[in-house]
């Protein structure tokens, strides 16, 4: 640094006649100085800038790698969670096949249980039609033959005296008797 300083001063002490020398006009020199200053710039600041992007760019891959991992990651998810959806809707379908056949054999015994049950309830009916039919025809019967009994017993009754009574004895007292003799 020390040497930087002497040789501008003693670029200073030039004659400006017809070499390198400053120059005091603050329009002039604004080119000259800013082109110098950038030259110093650049060369002292390329390294700290450099190491600044290169910072930056590392920063950036890292973000960039991060997220391609994350996005991998979201994608394997993504497809783990399709997988598990379409076993899912696999199961979903199979109980639903499962249910209908279930629900169509249920029903079948269902219209067979009714049919049978249909069957028994008709044959009762038949067997209890019968059984009230025979019923009422015995009572047919029994009131018939009490009502015959009745007039015979009532037409004998009046028919009968005590002569014919008497006869009627005797005529099977006779028969009795003649059996008798046969069987003897």
């Amino acid at each position: 640094m020390k040497n930087v300083t002497e040789s501008v001063v003693y670029l200073g002490y030039w004659s400006s006649a017809g070499s390198f020398g400053f120059n005091t006009d603050i329009l002039a020199t604004n080119p000259i100085n800013l082109s110098a200053v950038l030259g110093v710039l650049i060369f002292f600041g390329k390294g700290v800038l450099s190491d600044l992007l290169d910072n930056r760019k590392q920063k950036i891959l890292n973000s960039i790698r991060n997220s391609e991992e994350l996005r991998e990651g979201a994608i394997e998810q993504l497809e783990n969670v399709g997988a598990r959806l379409r076993k899912v809707e696999m199961e979903a379908d199979q109980f639903r096949v499962t249910g209908y056949s279930e629900i169509e054999q249920e029903k079948l015994n269902l219209i067979n249980s009714t049919y049978k049950t249909l069957e028994q309830l008709e044959n009762y009916k038949n067997e209890t039609i019968q059984f009230e039919q025979q019923r009422a025809i015995n009572q047919v019967r029994q009131l018939v033959f009490q009502q015959a009994l009745q007039g015979a017993l009532g037409t004998l009754n009046s028919c009968l005296n005590n002569e014919i009574h008497l006869r009627t004895i005797s005529a099977n007292i006779g028969m009795f008797g003649a059996m008798k003799e046969i069987t003897d």
